[in-house]
């Protein structure tokens, strides 16, 4: 049987993209809709990020360690890419896929690793190559999986409006969610790299 098909089976709600993408923001906005959300707060809260991260350490063992997912079904959690291709297929999943500017992402981690004394691994150049494909890969591999739905939101587009962000989101999760609490949550002034 398809468990899709099956009232009691729900949905896991997946938050992706890249990291400094939005992801973070957007499991914020989530909650603020009323959205419950697989965390476990051992990253907390810093110059990059000061509403915190919101991410589930077990998320970095996906490959191998997958018992946690049973339990976080109809919840959202934090995915990112390229981590989200670990995701058994056959879990019905809604994911929410965050695309930003490639160049804010580079450089929005690299001053994310300035401030840890860290440098790069790659230039900027490459990083941007590598960067697009894995964007691509995971999205088209999303795509193909039957038990998965995907809405891809513009990370401007949300800061921008954030209100028909939130609506989307509803929208497409199909869940009454408090869509005003959500759009209150994103605070512009954040958005500290951006490409002309």
């Amino acid at each position: 049987m398809d468990p899709e098909n099956e009232p009691s089976v729900r949905p896991l709600i997946v938050v992706s993209g890249l990291p400094r993408s939005g992801t973070s923001l957007l499991m914020a906005m989530l909650k603020a809709g009323g959205v419950a959300l697989v965390t476990d707060a051992l990253r907390t809260p810093d110059e990059d990020n000061p509403n915190g991260y919101f991410e589930l350490e077990a998320v970095k063992r996906l490959r191998s360690d997958q018992s946690w997912i049973t339990g976080a079904l109809g919840k959202a959690v934090k995915i990112v890419v390229p981590v989200v291709l670990s995701l058994p297929p056959s879990i019905p999943v809604r994911v929410l896929f965050l695309e930003r500017n490639i160049t804010e992402v580079i450089a929005s981690q690299a001053a994310m690793l300035a401030r840890k004394g860290v440098k790069p691994v790659l230039p900027a150049e490459k990083l941007q190559v590598v960067f697009q494909a894995q964007v691509d890969l995971a999205k088209r591999s999303l795509e193909s999986r039957p038990s998965c739905r995907l809405l891809v939101l513009n990370h401007r587009r949300m800061l921008e409006d954030p209100l028909a962000a939130a609506t989307s989101v509803g929208d497409f999760l199909q869940l009454p969610l408090d869509v005003k609490a959500m759009a209150a949550t994103v605070n512009p002034g954040l958005y500290r790299q951006r490409s002309g």
